[in-house]
């Protein structure tokens, strides 16, 4: 299998765990020819399709593809797909999955399968949602809480992401709400967008989903937010502002790697609620990819493009993680506020 990206934040991780798990089998990629050399991998570039394709053509046996580094559009996908290579993406980006989505009939067609929203959030987020959308018997409204550390070094794509996302309108409104693991007070999460909020409308049939983001630093937080209220984050859809923004967050200690996602569930009176807690998302996110590698690999996974969320085999993953430090837990009446 051939993991793009495959020394970075996320890839070191996902690499690592499928070696343990395939030896012999794993070949990490990346630009940088030199680097993934020195990783045992090959140059690859996610930028460009063709030579992605060659790449595929050359190694001869690539079963599956574990995609850490985000490409510009879905190419990377069509790629692999229309060579019968499994994907699994841990992109985030909504119009990229929407992308790959609409690839299905394609991945049916060549026998492959593809597992998208696979991480924290989407991801976790995503199986905490269904569990709770199925305990009020189908939610008309689901409100899915992100809490992130914001001492964790965290790569590239991501932090670039994150700061897209400040810069993105929003009409949702903020919550107040309680996080395990954060003490008693409630702490303001913020609408984000997600790409599970628009995931979950479709896969679950449900009316209003919304993510909210808050940080564990309340200062950065709320500072955060009051500049994108007040729009002075706008500046950063140009390039200049963007990088500068990117580095600073990139540069940022201020809070830990404690991150908690909460999902909640309503249906008319009828509430529920499930959430987990870790250390260091990116490790999660990379534990999550493995195990949906392992499992494509295995063949539990049909043919076609499908979101985490939509395959029975995935349901019990949060607890398959809590050897790695995951806590997972139904958050009880009292708890939920």
């Amino acid at each position: 299998m051939l993991v793009p990206g495959g020394y970075g934040a996320v890839g070191a991780t996902v690499t690592g765990t499928l070696r343990d798990w395939f030896p012999g089998r794993v070949v990490p990629g990346g630009r940088d020819a030199a680097k993934a050399e020195r990783h045992g991998g090959v140059r690859v570039d996610v930028g460009d399709p063709a030579g992605f394709g060659a790449v595929l053509d050359e190694l001869g046996d690539v079963t599956l593809v574990v995609l850490c580094v985000e490409p510009p559009d879905q190419g990377i996908a069509r790629v692999c797909l229309e060579r019968g290579a499994g994907l699994v993406d841990i992109g985030a980006t909504r119009r990229l999955l929407d992308g790959v989505t609409a690839l299905r009939d394609i991945a049916v067609g060549s026998g492959a399968a593809a597992v998208l929203s696979v991480g924290v959030a989407p991801g976790l987020t995503n199986l905490l949602a269904r569990r709770a959308h199925e305990e009020v018997g189908g939610a008309d409204r689901i409100d899915l809480t992100v809490l992130l550390g914001s001492g964790e070094r965290h790569g590239a794509d991501a932090v670039r992401w994150t700061v897209d996302g400040l810069a993105a309108p929003t009409a949702a409104r903020p919550l107040r709400i309680s996080l395990p693991g954060h003490g008693t007070r409630t702490r303001t999460a913020y609408p984000f967008p997600f790409s599970d909020q628009h995931t979950l409308a479709r896969t679950l049939g449900v009316a209003e989903v919304t993510t909210r983001l808050s940080l564990d630093s309340r200062a950065l937080t709320a500072l955060l937010f009051v500049l994108r209220r007040t729009g002075a984050l706008r500046a950063v859809r140009r390039a200049g502002p963007r990088r500068l923004l990117t580095e600073a967050f990139r540069r940022v200690r201020l809070g830990g790697d404690r991150f908690v996602v909460r999902a909640d569930a309503h249906r008319g009176g009828r509430h529920a609620a499930w959430a987990a807690t870790g250390r260091e998302q990116s490790r999660f996110t990379a534990l999550m990819a493995a195990h949906a590698a392992r499992e494509v690999l295995s063949g539990a996974v049909p043919p076609g493009v499908h979101h985490i969320e939509e395959l029975p085999v995935f349901a019990k993953l949060p607890e398959a993680l809590t050897g790695a430090g995951l806590t997972v837990r139904r958050l009880l009446p009292g708890d939920i506020r």
